[in-house]
């Protein structure tokens, strides 16, 4: 059986984290539409999506997390992404996401980045 999608959003300092929970697919839309659209409407310059190691990600959801990526892109936000996989940190390389966002090897890491980045780089 697979595990719900949930997207948890929390703030920390200008950095907002989305904590992904649950396996990414073609389901995962309006989760992800959900969430963007909240946070982007509050002026939301810098995203960390935060993924847990165990889920996976299908094609279907490569394509959800490239369209959010674009509109990311489009809106002059900073994206980054921790917690895949290797095996999932290079697909993401060779489908073209590292192209609109960061991978990151930790969350420590990635705040660092993302805090001390100035604003519309990346």
């Amino acid at each position: 059986m697979e595990v719900q999608n949930e997207i948890k959003i929390e703030k920390r300092g200008d950095v907002t984290l989305f904590d992904v929970s649950g396996n990414v697919n073609r389901f995962s839309e309006p989760f992800f539409k959900d969430a963007y659209d909240q946070v982007d409407s509050q002026g939301t310059r810098k995203i960390l999506l935060m993924f847990h190691e165990k889920i996976y990600i299908n094609s279907e959801a490569l394509k959800v997390l490239i369209q959010l990526l674009a509109e990311t892109n489009k809106n002059q936000q900073q994206v980054g992404i921790v917690g895949l996989s290797e095996h999932f940190k290079k697909i993401f390389r060779m489908v073209g996401i590292t192209k609109f966002a960061k991978i990151f090897d930790s969350v420590k890491e990635a705040m660092e980045s993302l805090a001390g980045s100035a604003e519309g780089s990346g």
